[in-house]
């Protein structure tokens, strides 16, 4: 049976929603848990009008990234503490999450991720296809999605 569970979150209502499944399955089958987050990248369109960068607004976003990824990761912490399952916490910071969620579960020993069934939507969604998608089609540990 799996052993470690890897639970993926963008902090959305509905990756919450899968986390607390995953919390719940994992207490039935006495697994434990790795919660992860994967924060943006800071980047910034610009045309040949625009000021130059200011560090100032990179260091703002990235702080400001890496307090909601931690805010999002404590609750998780604090949820798992409640069902006394054992729980890690991961965030990174990257522009596709998918590969950070693959290497992590490879990285942590994961044998099952268990994630939200949503993404993105209608055009971004054909053209880029949703994060889970993207998991499930290059992972090789099981995912499980839930709906």
């Amino acid at each position: 049976m799996f052993k470690h569970i890897l639970l993926p979150t963008d902090g959305s209502r509905l990756s919450n929603r899968a986390v607390k499944r995953g919390l719940e399955f994992a207490k039935r089958i006495r697994a434990r848990v790795t919660a992860i987050h994967v924060v943006p990248e800071f980047k910034i369109m610009a045309d040949e009008s625009f000021v130059p960068l200011s560090p100032a607004l990179k260091k703002r976003f990235e702080e400001e990234g890496r307090t909601r990824a931690r805010k999002m990761l404590d609750a998780i912490a604090r949820q798992a503490k409640g069902r006394r399952v054992r729980c890690a916490t991961v965030s990174v910071v990257s522009d596709l999450p998918y590969q950070q969620i693959i290497a992590t579960a490879r990285r942590k020993k994961c044998d099952l991720i268990m994630m939200a069934s949503h993404g993105r939507r209608g055009l971004s969604s054909l053209l880029l296809g949703s994060e889970t998608a993207k998991v499930l089609i290059h992972s090789r540990v099981p995912v499980l999605v839930v709906r």
